[in-house]
């Protein structure tokens, strides 16, 4: 009975029980603390006075001449973190969440040095904002590639959650490429069962090799408190963004010019596709970079430079994160043939430009 029961304790357990070290994250957590910081925010926000309901119906408004209702001005503080990603320019990555509206921005590293940050940028479809810091002596996180990524893989987020600043947690990659947290956005999330709690928006979640490979964002609770479910925006998505704003102050990003569906199995099926991988494309804009190369309702998009896509999601972000005159190849399908079109995005507002 007793061999039963140590052949069902985790490996970790057992080799602690006849004496074996345990693993331990902490020369990962020292490497890439020092480059994860707290902001500190203060602000002032617009906002209506909420009175007598009465006053919100229009008509009651209009017999008692009562005018339209009253706003004003509140201040702010708020708390996040952050992590440096460019020690000798002084960038860092936070969420953009977490700078809105903010008129000072107050940063604090884990020596407790601290500083005023100024906003370089901020994009609101993916919630990221980059600061910069003009001090010497930083620590930098280095980047991983999100795309290697499996469920599964240990990962560590650090931040500072209720105001608890570099509180470190552990966890697994539950899943990947989450979206339908915001309907309008950019979406890609890697969801997390580390604990994740307000004030860890904009920190770090870490690989074992101690790189950076997400933003921590967003978490599902009925209460504000964790309950497993976590998101991160992937770093690969937060590089090709920081770099647009670094380099323009913003995202400057393009038009193509059509409306995308998930191929389901019963329009593979009409579409006498093989299989239902792929992006349906259910609309065409006139004069768009889409029409001009030749893209056509009913096409299915299975890959893009090379990447092959599984859902609209997946290619909406892509698309997303192209900046304007780059190129793109496209690899279609259409009643069973195949072609390829190369696509050149197109600034806003230039649908009908040749």
């Amino acid at each position: 009975m007793a061999l039963l029961f140590l052949s069902l304790l985790p490996r970790g357990a057992v080799a602690a029980s006849v004496g074996v070290a345990l693993p331990s994250l902490a020369p990962v957590i020292k490497a890439t603390s020092p480059a994860v910081v707290n902001i500190a925010t203060r602000g002032t926000v617009t906002e209506r006075v909420v009175g007598n309901p009465l006053r919100d119906d229009p008509y009651f408004r209009r017999f008692f001449n009562v005018p339209e209702g009253t706003v004003r001005r509140r201040q702010f503080q708020s708390a996040g973190s952050g992590v440096i990603v460019d020690a000798a320019h002084g960038y860092i990555v936070t969420n953009r969440h977490v700078i809105e509206n903010a008129s000072e921005i107050t940063v604090t590293l884990l020596d407790n040095r601290h500083f005023q940050a100024q906003v370089v940028g901020s994009d609101e479809g993916t919630d990221i904002a980059v600061l910069k810091v003009a001090e010497p002596h930083l620590s930098q996180m280095p980047l991983g590639d999100s795309s290697r990524l499996e469920v599964g893989d240990w990962v560590v987020a650090i931040g500072n959650p209720f105001g608890l600043n570099h509180t470190v947690t552990a966890g697994i990659v539950s899943a990947l490429g989450r979206t339908g947290l915001h309907p309008h956005g950019f979406e890609d999330f890697i969801q997390t069962d580390a604990s994740i709690n307000p004030g860890n928006s904009g920190g770090a979640l870490v690989n074992v090799n101690g790189e950076l490979i997400g933003i921590n964002s967003a978490i599902l609770s009925k209460d504000g408190g964790n309950i497993g479910i976590g998101f991160a925006i992937p770093v690969n998505m937060v590089k090709a963004v920081m770099d647009q704003i670094i380099t323009y102050g913003a995202v400057k990003r393009g038009v193509v010019g059509v409306k995308l569906r998930d191929l389901t199995p019963e329009a593979a099926e009409s579409l006498q596709l093989v299989n239902a991988r792929g992006v349906e494309i259910s609309g065409v804009a006139p004069g768009s970079a889409a029409d001009r190369a030749g893209i056509k309702v009913g096409d299915v998009v299975v890959s893009m430079s090379g990447v092959s896509l599984e859902s609209a999601a997946q290619l909406r972000n892509a698309l997303g994160l192209l900046r304007v005159g780059q190129t793109v190849e496209m690899r279609l399908l259409h009643n069973g043939a195949e072609r390829r079109v190369t696509l050149t995005i197109n600034a806003p507002g230039s649908l009908n430009q040749p």
